[in-house]
């Protein structure tokens, strides 16, 4: 059976021809392959976000659909629709863009709710529901999402039911110096397009997490996630503080989410077990999406990850050998 180092190295090689930088991005949404779970992807214009999530679509060697997200999008567009046959006088479902393995919500807050709940059956169930019939979608299926954090007009932001169903939310970052130049080298010509094959397939990923399954974790570890987790509700929950922050604490998803996504990054580096330095790094993705701030915290410029970064802090670690 193929190890994690070696699938991870072979993905981010054939993903690398077409995206430059973004390494610790790349494994995330590696993690997020092995662990089953959606990822939300937020960024400055230009960044390659959409390239990032084409790329690795086509590397793992999926089905890969892309719905651009926009004001007059309707839930049939994405989900599909009854169609009436004149031939035979009956109704068949046209099946939408949401049947592939991989697909791409482009902007996602740019369409209103009514659209972005279509999603949430998708997501949860991995199921859709079009006249009364639920159809199943095909394994593996996830949702990887792209919005723009600067923008205010003509946007709808995710209701907390929705941004849950994440399992991370990672904060895409201007590339370095080094790499900007690399990309002005590379694709200085506009003849020269990246050339992708696959490097991996659907059913060697569902293979694969048969072997995430099988990395040992504690009891204290265990008990860690969970600290963390109700850390945010102790937050929460202070009532008469001087000064609240959170409006709400992390939901169970969360504990989930670090334990299977824990499980899946040691997995992918090679150890056997999950220790609590894995944790504390993949806390901020898990965590920033889950937590509501209070206006004071928004007001005083504190942000979500500086609060999970304060409940990191303030958890004691478990000592585990």
């Amino acid at each position: 059976m193929i190890t994690g180092p070696v699938w991870s190295q072979k993905l981010r090689e054939e993903i690398g021809k077409a995206v430059i930088g973004q390494d610790a991005v790349v494994e995330r949404l590696l993690v997020a392959l092995l662990a089953n779970g959606h990822v939300l992807l937020e960024g400055m214009p230009g960044l390659a976000k959409t390239l990032l999530v084409k790329s690795l679509g086509t590397a793992l060697g999926v089905q890969f659909e892309r719905i651009q997200f926009t004001p007059d999008l309707l839930p049939s567009d994405v989900v599909g629709t009854m169609i009436f046959q004149p031939k035979t006088g009956e109704f068949t479902a046209h099946r939408g863009p949401i049947f592939a393995n991989l697909v791409l919500a482009d902007e996602i807050n740019r369409a209103p709710a009514k659209v972005q709940s279509a999603l949430l059956e998708a997501m949860q169930e991995r199921q859709v529901t079009i006249g009364g019939q639920t159809h199943v979608l095909p394994p593996p299926f996830f949702v990887m999402a792209t919005q723009n954090p600067i923008e205010q007009e003509g946007t709808y932001p995710l209701p907390e039911a929705q941004t849950d169903r994440f399992l991370f939310k990672l904060i895409v970052s201007y590339p370095s110096a080094e790499e900007e130049s690399s990309m002005m080298q590379r694709w200085g010509q506009v003849t020269k397009q990246p050339s992708l094959s696959a490097a991996s397939s659907g059913q060697e990923l569902l293979a694969l997490r048969a072997e995430v399954d099988r990395i040992h974790l504690s009891p204290a570890v265990q008990g860690y996630i969970l600290a963390l987790v109700r850390g945010t509700r102790a937050l929460a929950e202070k009532e008469g503080a001087a000064k609240r922050y959170l409006n709400f604490g992390a939901s169970p998803r969360a504990s989930l989410a670090l334990y299977q996504a824990g499980r899946a990054l040691a997995w992918l580096r090679g150890q056997d077990y999950l220790s609590p330095a894995l944790v504390q790094e993949l806390a901020p993705d898990v965590l920033r999406h889950r937590i509501g701030l209070t206006y004071e915290a928004e007001a005083e410029e504190v942000t979500a990850d500086k609060i999970v970064s304060q409940v990191v802090e303030r958890t004691p670690v478990p000592n585990v050998t």
